[in-house]
């Protein structure tokens, strides 16, 4: 691309990023939510997805035209499995059924309502006013959220007399059951119950306020049904927020940044499942669920689990390891690129996707940054198993053949991608850290680092090449149009083609409004791809390339139109709300603009990335390496100074250079 054409771009997209956050839908709280004030720019909708332990629900809802609200819920049960018994055999239902249309105020419905206020903070909050007469009026708060550990989602409701004359309100006692058809389950006919908990006639004076609760619930066949206190399980979910935002809290002086990765943790740790296979983190999206990946779970999110310090999510990672773990054989066949249905059944349609690189790479990060020995010792076999895999499938030029990668056939992927190469050679690295720490041969770890000199000389050699006159890489043998996934090197540590490689992700021909094409010349972005490439432009140097347009990516996502979640594809899936790229939202502040490298279980190397405009920045309650510490970035007479404290002692104070790799050991 010409210097005139890039000047012509960049114009065009600060001017776009000014036009976004000035058309912005939703604003931050002091307290941490959003919220959408509902002025005009209606109708309009929206969908958001939510998990517990035995549910998930994705809220369809709107503000029509008229100010009405508009709700549809679709409620997933991931341990009540239907037929066919596949990657997507888990129960849902879609209920258009709402508790507030079933009440009565003074003889007449609440058809009245105008919404006034949406707030999303993993739950929702609706609160709406409703004209029943010229002296009679009502405030109607409706709080929607999943149960943490029942298969329920529950919602209060808060009805308040907000005119001048008392208010005759009938709020009816309601229970609807419904049995599905016993042929379409594997365990028979299921139960579902939609109930309105709290019915009662009574008169409301001026100001007084009355509650009531809805619940839809799933059951087996024999199970005890629930009587829920559902102020308890109010409670219990905003402690479970409060946990999440309360641990590895990200501070800088941009708030936008700072919620959307407060966020980002709710949605990637909230997804996880108890199933008879035990804890299982799924992507969601009304699809995946009580199953696990290659390369959502052990590649995107389980790497960064350690760094929030959430036992549930810890358990779920080193569960997926286990799992992929039963698959290891001597013949070195591939291993399943999914392991569905509560762990019973398996999936590998696309063949091998490069799966044993995405479980080596994952399992050999999450290891270390855990910094457990006990866990480390029983996942090593694993990475060794899939490390001789990988070399096992190196093809005559030393590069890792696969049927294809993680988008399964959706885009060309050639017989050796670039992504495969990539991640083995992440592992190796890791490998050699993670050997030394539990005392492996050192003859098994100085082969580990040879291969991995191999093969970066081999990438190099084999995916190296000028595409659409970007000195970057093929992604392919005879790729001749540019990719999205030319970033994976960058966030591997290699950097020979930063330049033309940062020139290309962020040229008129790749980066929309929406992030990254897959391909060239196409329509079609998964998220995936553009949390990658900015986690790489950070890890390599190009701060404010990488700042300015994770802003722009951040602002879109947390405050437009469709929030507050990163997403997984567009046209494919709606944009649905899949949970690893949530993770991967995070590791672009973890690993790339803090550039956290694990090294061993008990330290690591840090490469901060302070932007220009930013005087300070920290990352507080890291909970990785079995340690809680803090970082913390701030500019003093034009350098940055770094300072790491743990348990009230500072263990790093020292004025560094710009991109200066900083080690520190833990206890």
């Amino acid at each position: 691309m010409d210097r005139r054409t890039l000047i012509v771009f960049l114009f065009f997209f600060c001017f776009s990023l000014e036009a976004v956050v000035a058309q912005n839908r939703w604003s931050i709280n002091p307290d941490g939510s959003i919220s959408w004030e509902i002025k005009d720019r209606i109708p309009h909708y929206d969908h958001i997805e939510m998990s517990g332990l035995k549910v998930s629900t994705v809220l369809r809802y709107g503000v029509n035209a008229d100010g009405s609200f508009e709700l549809n819920k679709s409620l997933i049960w991931p341990m009540l499995r239907t037929l066919p018994y596949n990657t997507h055999a888990s129960l849902m239902r879609r209920f258009a059924w709402n508790a507030s249309d079933m009440v009565s105020v003074n003889g007449q419905s609440l058809s009245g309502e105008k919404v006034n206020k949406i707030t999303l903070d993993g739950k929702m909050t609706v609160e709406s006013t409703v004209e029943l007469s010229r002296n009679a009026k009502a405030k109607l708060t409706r709080v929607i959220f999943p149960a943490v550990t029942n298969p329920a989602v529950y919602e209060k409701y808060i009805l308040r007399n907000a005119g001048e004359t008392p208010l005759v309100v009938e709020v009816p006692e309601s229970c609807a059951v419904t049995n599905t058809e016993a042929t379409k389950g594997v365990d028979g006919s299921y139960k579902l119950v939609s109930e309105i908990i709290g019915g009662t006639t009574r008169q409301l004076q001026p100001k007084e306020e009355l509650v009531f609760y809805a619940a839809i619930t799933g059951y087996k066949n024999g199970e005890t049904e629930l009587k829920p206190d559902i102020e308890k399980e109010l409670q219990a979910r905003k402690d479970l927020i409060a946990g999440f935002w309360d641990n590895l809290i990200l501070e800088t002086p941009d708030p936008v940044v700072n919620t959307m990765f407060a966020f980002a943790k709710i949605r990637g740790a909230e997804s996880i499942y108890d199933t008879k296979g035990g804890l299982m983190h799924g992507p969601g999206g009304e699809s995946y669920y009580a199953a696990i990946w290659a390369n959502d779970q052990a590649e995107y999110i389980n790497p960064f689990f350690p760094y929030m310090g959430y036992k549930v999510g810890n358990g779920s990672a080193l569960n997926s390891f286990k799992h992929f773990a039963r698959f290891m054989n001597p013949e070195y066949k591939k291993i399943p690129s999914s392991i569905i249905a509560e762990g019973i059944d398996v999936w590998g349609g696309a063949g091998d996707r490069g799966d044993a690189a995405m479980v080596a790479y994952g399992a050999s990060r999450y290891a270390l940054a855990r910094g457990d020995k006990a866990e480390a010792e029983e996942l090593w076999p694993l990475i060794e198993w899939c490390l001789e895999y990988c070399r096992r499938n190196l093809n005559e030029q030393g590069v890792v053949a696969s049927d294809s990668d993680e988008l399964e056939g959706r885009f060309p992927a050639g017989k050796a991608n670039l992504c495969t190469s990539s991640l083995y050679y992440d592992a190796l690295c890791s490998a050699v850290y993670l050997g030394k720490d539990l005392q492996k041969p050192f003859s098994v770890l100085a082969d580990y680092g040879k291969q991995a000199k191999d093969l970066r000389k081999n990438m190099e050699d084999y995916f190296g090449a000028k595409v659409e006159g970007f000195d970057t890489y093929q992604y392919y043998e005879g790729n001749d149009i540019l990719r999205s996934w030319i970033c994976i090197p960058l966030t591997v540590g290699i950097f020979d083609r930063k330049e033309g490689t940062i020139n290309a992700l962020f040229s008129p021909r790749l980066w929309t409004e929406n992030g990254l094409l897959t391909q060239a010349g196409s329509e079609t972005f998964w998220d995936r791809s553009t949390l990658y490439a900015l986690r790489g432009v950070y890890a390599c140097g190009a701060t404010e390339k990488a700042t300015e347009y994770l802003k722009f990516y951040s602002n879109r996502r947390l405050l437009g139109d469709h929030v507050p979640y990163a997403i997984e594809a567009w046209p494919e899936g709606s944009q649905r709300h899949l949970s690893a790229e949530s993770g991967l939202y995070c590791r672009i502040v973890t690993e790339g603009m803090f550039g956290i490298r694990p090294t061993g279980l008990k330290s690591f190397t840090f490469t901060p990335r302070l932007p220009a405009e930013w005087d300070k920045m920290s990352l507080r309650k890291i909970k990785a390496f079995n340690a809680t510490f803090d970082i913390e970035v701030i500019r003093e007479n034009g350098k940055p100074v770094v300072t790491v404290k743990s348990e009230g002692k500072t263990l790093l104070h020292k004025a560094i250079k710009e991109g200066e790799v900083i080690s520190v050991k833990l206890g």
